[in-house]
């Protein structure tokens, strides 16, 4: 029987091989092994995270968990694969390591422009101070795949959504990591992917978040596993968000009550 990624992090020996020293938490790069295979992970320790002065202290890790099990139920797969499990410094998320394709050939999915109004194929964000008193546009791409990624992003409630936090690989698949301030029962949606604010979802999100809706009804193996992960006020305000996205169907606004775009934004 082949070992899954599933199978390989949650099972696998873990070997430290350095730290992500650019992280505020701790972000240990390991290597994982289990019955002949291997490959490389991310292991975040809960003993290593900073306290948040907005969610409960060591949560952080099982949040990010919870992010991947949303992602799967979704069918679109933009979490890695990502456990809860005992590693060297105890408990910790372990995340298989994706290797973002850097090439000069890879598609470009932000960038900052001297024009008022974002060209064909683009999104805009805002305006950004870049020095000297300019300011420049920042902008995403029109891109399907992270259009599918604001609507995850709504549904999780990600108070979050940076640019370093965009993985494209070689192959053209799009993975987003770092979802540890999530499932906040108050709005906390910070993200740069606000350029289809107020537009129609397509219909592959509704359809989406109709079978979102089946699988946050209590007892389904969704909400099961939620709830060793995230407090039952939080998989509440789950089913509320899939709701509202359903009512409304169109993609959310910044609320107004709290910064929109993160800093650094990437």
């Amino acid at each position: 029987m082949s070992v899954t990624a599933v199978d390989l992090i949650t099972k696998g020996e873990l070997t430290v091989r350095g730290r992500i020293r650019e992280a505020s938490n701790a972000v240990l790069y390991c290597s994982v092994s289990y019955e002949g295979q291997e490959a490389s992970c991310v292991y975040k320790p809960v003993a290593g995270e900073q306290p948040l002065w907005d969610f409960p202290d060591g949560t952080l890790a099982q949040r990010e968990v919870a992010a991947y099990e949303i992602s799967e139920v979704t069918g679109w797969g933009l979490v890695p694969p990502t456990v809860l499990r005992d590693g060297p410094y105890g408990e910790g998320m372990c995340q298989l390591w994706i290797e973002a394709d850097e090439s000069d050939t890879a598609p470009q999915l932000l960038a900052l422009v001297e024009e008022e109004e974002p060209a064909e194929g683009w999104k805009a964000i805002g305006f950004a101070e870049v020095g000297e008193g300019r300011t420049a546009l920042l902008v995403h791409a029109d891109d399907p795949r992270l259009r599918r990624l604001a609507v995850l992003d709504a549904v999780i409630n990600n108070g979050d959504r940076k640019g370093g936090h965009l993985l494209p690989e070689a192959g053209g698949r799009l993975y987003a990591i770092d979802h540890g301030v999530t499932f906040n029962v108050d709005d906390k949606l910070r993200t740069l992917l606000w350029g289809w604010a107020g537009e129609p979802l397509p219909a592959e999100a509704v359809t989406v978040l109709d079978r979102l809706a089946d699988e946050l009804v209590e007892g389904t193996p969704l909400t099961t596993r939620l709830a060793e992960l995230i407090t039952p006020a939080e998989t509440e305000a789950v089913r509320s968000r899939v709701q509202e996205l359903r009512r409304t169907g169109v993609h959310p606004k910044p609320s107004g009550q709290w910064p929109a775009i993160p800093w650094p934004p990437v």
